[in-house]
């Protein structure tokens, strides 16, 4: 059986088939960056990340493309808003910051850069092709009113709400541009024509006259640019299905392209049961969230809840996520201890198991998947228990091959650095307990104890630096 997955087009589970053989284009609406990055920003990268590898694990050529909106209503709201708190930014400035925050953010995370992530503000030429052509077919109009404006005309496409299932009398109007000009509450912006005030770096010569992009059309444009005018898989947040997903499918199928085969869409994040917002004051921002533990075990948290499902944050889940983590991490030391210098120190081949590999065809069953892997580290325990050394080789390979494709090896180069491993944990404490009764020897003027612990801590690789109040420590000198 091959991959499947929920289409939220067809409101069912799938067979993926791929437009090309062997090949999958994903496109994924990345961040506005307008502001910090949350935990729910996070969580979406993440999932079409773990999309991604296991699309790869699979032999597929995958080419993820996720991009930036760094031009939008917000964006320049809040570098004026800067402006009149006297910290003047170019909304271009603020946009960059905060692209940079993410891209960190997602870095620390392990997430691999995708294939291409264009700007909108890269592609503006390729969305005012698409309006063009809109208004030539007779879906979008130019406001009457000379604004500048240029709205899709909701009315005449008739599969209009295909993606949500709704009824366009039952729709809410618009609210992502001024509703001067409008056939219809509905209609959303195409074209937003400059208003006085805004900045003119924040506008571009147009047909329909000076002004920008609305959100919308944008991703139509890049994923064309980037991946064709049809593709395989459109991702994003559960919350970006209406609107926005929902106007990127009718203006893109209303002026002629095929657009996406399947429509992916993850759940979002509560914080103690309640949805997350600005008003409720309950958003977890990257930065504290990475500050709160491991980023492998930030990863693990992430990921242990289905993709489709709503992740709850609250207290202790992240120790919850440090525990299991460290059940992997134990079995992996321990049998790297037992097997160094037995002829199964290298044996092996990192196969992921069949039922990890059921879990993932399944429309990316990570708790499931989760469930084998911690499955193999008890039966890999019980096998060092009995002392037999090829099944406890054995599944340290399935292990190291599941952490793999999860993006959790605690192994692997990217989390092996020492101030991102348990071991450095119970380092960090073992060293910190012999300085201080190093100190207490100095003290006490038993020199004889203080430089024999100071040749012990040397003698393990680990030097000491004394200075005014404080004594640091390095490894090998570093």
């Amino acid at each position: 059986m091959g991959i499947r997955l929920y289409d939220s087009l067809s409101a069912q589970l799938t067979d993926f088939e791929p437009l090309v053989d062997g090949e999958v284009g994903i496109y994924v609406c990345g961040p506005t960056v307008q502001s910090s990055p949350h935990i729910g920003h996070l969580r979406s990268a993440l999932v079409y990340d773990l999309w991604r590898r296991w699309f790869s694990h699979r032999g597929y050529r995958v080419t993820l493309v996720r991009n930036v909106t760094d031009i939008d209503d917000k964006i320049l709201d809040n570098a004026a808003r800067a402006a009149d708190a006297g910290t003047p930014e170019e909304w271009w400035a603020l946009a960059y910051r905060f692209e940079l925050e993410f891209t960190a953010s997602y870095n620390t995370l392990g997430i691999q850069p995708p294939t291409y992530e264009p700007r909108a503000t890269a592609s503006v030429a390729q969305m005012q092709e698409i309006i063009a052509r809109l208004i030539d077919r007779g879906h979008a109009y130019p406001a009457p009113d000379g604004s500048g404006d240029v709205y899709f005309d909701t009315g005449s496409w008739p599969a209009y709400g295909l993606l949500t299932r709704q009824k366009t009398d039952d729709m809410v109007a618009a609210s992502d541009a001024d509703p001067r000009g409008k056939r219809d509450p509905r209609d959303f912006a195409l074209w937003k024509g400059r208003k006085d005030g805004e900045p003119v770096s924040a506008s571009w010569d147009s047909p329909w006259g000076a002004g920008r992009p609305g959100w919308h059309i944008e991703c139509s444009a890049m994923s064309a640019r980037y991946l064709g005018p049809a593709f395989d898989i459109h991702g994003g947040g559960l919350d970006l299905r209406f609107p926005h997903h929902e106007n990127e499918l009718a203006q893109t199928t209303a002026a002629g392209d095929p657009f996406a085969s399947y429509w992916v869409h993850n759940g979002l994040v509560n914080v103690e049961g309640q949805k997350m917002s600005k008003s409720l004051g309950n958003s977890i921002f990257a930065a504290d969230l990475l500050g709160a533990a491991r980023p492998i075990v930030v990863r693990y948290y992430l990921a242990s809840a289905h993709y489709r499902s709503v992740l709850d944050y609250h207290d202790g889940a992240l120790l919850e996520a440090e525990a299991a983590l460290e059940r992997i991490e134990t079995f992996l030391l321990r049998v790297q201890r037992r097997l160094a210098d037995t002829r199964f120190a290298g044996a092996g081949a990192p196969v992921v198991p069949e039922a990890f590999a059921a879990a993932m065809d399944d429309d990316l069953s990570v708790p499931e998947a989760l469930a084998v892997l911690h499955e193999t580290v008890r039966a890999g325990n019980a096998a060092l228990d009995a002392e037999d050394l090829p099944a406890a080789a054995a599944h340290r390979a399935a292990v190291h091959a599941m952490t793999a494709v999860l993006g959790i090896d605690p192994t692997s180069a990217e989390w092996r650095g020492a101030d991102h491993s348990s071991v450095h944990v119970v380092l960090t404490a073992l060293v910190e307990r012999l300085i201080d009764d190093r100190q207490q020897a100095r003290a006490t003027k038993d020199f004889a104890r203080a430089d024999g612990i100071r040749s012990d801590l040397a003698a393990a690789g680990i030097t000491l630096e004394d200075s005014a109040g404080a004594t640091h420590w390095s490894i090998d000198g570093r």
